[in-house]
């Protein structure tokens, strides 16, 4: 009992050394060797029973970027109750739907849910996924239904939004984010509306344009501007008490809502691609708009029926503009949920028509025709996945031995973990990572490898760190040194100042060493501290 009681107090030092070591340690100790990887490694191994220890470690633990989220559902609940009740915002007690005033009954200031409990709990409960199982819906239909009862309050708070999911992102320790947004949002539909359906997508496209798509998205990209500017006034940003939040660099990728009609599908998918960047000639790209993906549950009518089409449009735009990166819910899917044909080609498509770098979910992978070839082909290709392992939970009930990331791994598939909605789903990066821990069985190396593998597939400018992003091996321009080290030679400092995913890549790499290092300090001192006869056992408790 004292022996077992000695080891868990010295588990409980490493985490403490870890996570308060300074800076200095690193920077007093020799360059990262593999002994520092090795050792996390081994420590992770024997917490991974002790889910208290694991998740303290998992907190720390560098992650990368999150290129899986929806800004709009990255919110948690009890900031739109916030926001709403200072915009004098209503809510229907019983459908708790949010409205903007003036309150006409039924519906109630929802500031007066501040002084009832139940009413604060309920509006909780409905614009997220807390205690879906009491709701009598499916995880899968309460989910989908969150957004629409809170989408009154969302109208200019995109700054609201990005500081808080950049603020929650720097305490996850993730240095990068791609968030999903609906650029232009009424304007563009209504464009696309009076144009109207045209089987040509040429003069579908012209049309579009000759009746003010320049200039809508033009005003879009002003307002993002305007959102970034504000959102850094939040934050606090350039000053000495700068939020953490501020050291993340934020990136968007412009949805499109596969759901509506198919000529207002067909607008926002060229928006997102001229916004992004296929001809500066016609819309002057916003820098931060880096790709596009379709949303909307893949699983309704519409989405269904207009799937081929919408994967012809993508491939139309593609064909003239391929400089454009694209991203795609694709096998977000599971049996029962449709019907098993439509379970056969989703991912396939996505990839080879739709011209997906990267597939969010995946999760039907194995019910595709062909399976096993199409995962030989997405590693070939480098097609990335987006792992998101709470969603996959709380929507499809998908989790553990029944997730098909262990075959994309064992595949050579690259793939990394994302949070998809993490304030509706109230879940964050650090509990993607114990999901991962706990359900997938993943190593700390494997995380490590996700983490790398977030940035190397990100969407961002600038020529990787790595040579070979599956092996990560450095590109020669740093080839003499170790990646992350505080001062690079002159070479190596000019390639990256040439990239900005080079550089991002560095600094995670300068976070690994660090954490590793921190890592070794901590395993240094409990050896020390330990008797002989009760040194820890690395393999497990």
């Amino acid at each position: 009992m004292k022996r077992r009681s000695r080891r868990l107090l010295l588990n409980l030092a490493f985490l403490a050394v870890l996570i308060t070591a300074p800076a200095t340690i690193a920077a007093n100790r020799p360059p990262v060797s593999q002994s520092d990887e090795a050792r996390a490694e081994r420590y992770f191994q024997s917490i991974r029973k002790n889910p208290n220890l694991l998740l303290a470690f998992l907190r720390e633990m560098p992650k990368g970027g999150d290129l899986h989220n929806h800004l709009s559902g990255s919110v948690y609940a009890e900031s739109y109750i916030q926001w709403a009740a200072q915009e004098g915002d209503c809510i229907d007690p019983k459908g708790l739907w949010f409205s903007a005033p003036p309150c006409q009954a039924p519906a109630l200031p929802i500031a007066s849910a501040f002084n009832n409990a139940d009413l604060y709990g309920n509006i909780v409960d409905a614009i997220s996924m807390r205690n879906w199982q009491y709701s009598g819906q499916s995880g899968h239909d309460h989910f989908f239904a969150t957004f629409g009862k809170f989408a009154e309050v969302i109208n200019g708070t995109t700054d609201k939004e990005l500081a808080e999911t950049a603020a929650r992102a720097a305490s996850q320790h993730e240095i990068y984010q791609e968030l999903m947004l609906t650029p232009a949002g009424k304007d563009l539909e209504t464009l696309a509306e009076s144009v109207g359906w045209d089987e040509d997508f040429g003069r579908l496209q012209q049309k579009l344009l000759a009746g003010g798509l320049p200039q809508i998205l033009a005003a879009a990209s002003q307002e993002l501007d305007a959102a970034e500017v504000s959102r850094d006034k939040l934050l606090h940003c350039g000053v000495p008490a700068a939020d953490p939040g501020c050291q993340v660099v934020q990136r968007y990728i412009a949805q499109v809502s596969r759901g509506k009609p198919k000529e207002v599908v067909f607008a926002q998918i060229l928006a997102g691609f001229l916004l992004a960047g296929a001809d500066p000639k016609l819309v002057a790209p916003n820098s931060h708009v880096v790709g596009l993906n379709l949303v909307m549950a893949e699983d309704w009518y519409v989405p269904m029926r207009d799937f081929a089409l919408h994967m012809r449009m993508l491939n139309y735009l593609h064909e003239r503009y391929p400089q454009v990166h694209i991203a795609l819910h694709a096998g977000e899917l599971v049996e029962g949920l449709v019907p098993p044909q439509d379970l056969q080609f989703h991912v396939r498509d996505s990839v080879e028509t739709g011209h997906a770098e990267r597939i969010g979910h995946g999760v039907d992978v194995m019910n595709e025709s062909r399976p096993f070839e199409l995962l030989q082909e997405m590693a070939d290709r480098n097609v990335m996945v987006e792992i998101c392992l709470t969603s996959n939970d709380v929507i499809l009930g998908v989790r553990g031995p029944q997730h098909p990331l262990s075959e994309y791994l064992r595949a050579g598939v690259p793939v990394a973990l994302a949070t998809d909605d993490e304030g509706v789903s109230r879940s964050d990066m650090t509990h993607e990572y114990l999901k991962g821990a706990e359900e997938q069985n993943l190593s700390y190396l494997q995380l490590k490898k996700m983490a790398r593998t977030s940035l190397e597939h990100a969407f961002i400018g600038g020529a990787s760190l790595w040579r070979d992003g599956k092996a990560f091996a450095v590109v020669k321009e740093c080839g003499a040194e170790k990646a992350g080290v505080a001062q690079p030679s002159a070479v190596c400092g000019r390639f990256l100042a040439g990239s900005e995913k080079a550089r991002l890549q560095w600094k995670l790499e300068a976070e690994f060493r660090q954490f590793e290092a921190n890592a070794r300090a901590a395993s240094d001192d409990l050896n020390t501290a330990a008797a002989p006869s009760e040194t820890i056992h690395h393999g497990g408790h």
